[in-house]
């Protein structure tokens, strides 16, 4: 018998939303007991406001920083499908390149931000060349991790009726690995954003309107705190929002090989 999706809904965001509510009545309880600055913390209800009257500079902002991240996040998933299966041909290709994979993990996006403008000029290029950088290398790992682990025996059985490799890769190893690049691609779109929004802090905007990274440094600067509090929680619920919709396109595409679903 299927469950209808209103109870698993409510199950899975039930407890976050008492806790942020808890923790949100608790803030404006503190800040109301200690008073402290208001450009040093800020009460909910204050940044409540202020999310309120810059209405539209947010919106527009979660769109400019939005596509940047989307664009990066596409980028990266097909890329790093293709990267992890170029590594996944031979062991030796494998050690030979794995390694600058990880480079692009392990180097700070800010220190090579100002790279990405020197090569693709100030405004969304550079911001979605930024979320890509950061967002790649979840999608690589675990797409090699899910075609490295397909059964030997399975490989030998189609060898053994004649498939070529592109078919073994078709028909075997990439369905064996969709799980794994279904968990790449959900780590990899909250990382877009974090990516987007650093490449902001650099490559700021060319034209149209700013993004959340530079509407947090704008806020930091003038010490509207509520306001960068706003900039902040648009974000996380962007960052949230990219993370639930591969969520469930994951799940969408994959409910048919779980138990649940049958």
């Amino acid at each position: 018998m299927r469950r209808t999706p209103f109870p698993i809904v409510a199950k899975l965001l039930g407890p976050p939303l008492v806790a942020a509510i808890l923790g949100l009545l608790l803030w404006e309880g503190l800040v109301g007991v200690f008073k402290p600055a208001a450009w040093l913390l800020p009460p909910p209800t204050a940044i409540a406001a202020a999310a309120h009257a810059e209405f539209g500079t947010l919106i527009g902002a979660c769109i400019t920083t939005g596509l940047s991240a989307v664009s990066g996040f596409v980028i990266s998933a097909v890329i790093g499908v293709i990267v992890a299966v170029l590594l996944s041909t031979s062991e030796l290709v494998e050690r030979a390149f794995h390694p600058y994979a990880i480079l692009l993990q392990t180097v700070p996006i800010v220190a090579i931000a100002p790279l990405l403008v020197l090569w693709f000029g100030v405004g969304p290029r550079a911001v979605t060349a930024s979320a890509f950088i950061v967002s790649v290398f979840p999608v690589i790992t675990n797409a090699l991790a899910g075609i490295r682990s397909v059964d030997p025996n399975l490989r030998d059985l189609f060898r053994l009726y004649g498939a070529s490799r592109l078919a073994v890769l078709w028909k075997l190893e990439l369905p064996h690995a969709t799980y794994s690049i279904a968990t790449g691609l959900r780590v990899a779109s909250g990382l877009a954003v974090i990516g987007a929004i650093v490449g902001e802090f650099v490559a700021g905007f060319a034209e149209g309107r700013p993004g959340l990274g530079i509407v947090v440094m704008t806020s930091y600067r003038q010490l509207r705190t509520d306001l960068l509090f706003a900039a902040v929680g648009c974000s996380a619920l962007l960052g949230i929002t990219l993370f639930g919709a591969v969520g469930v396109g994951a799940w969408l595409a994959l409910r048919r090989w779980t138990p649940e679903s049958r």
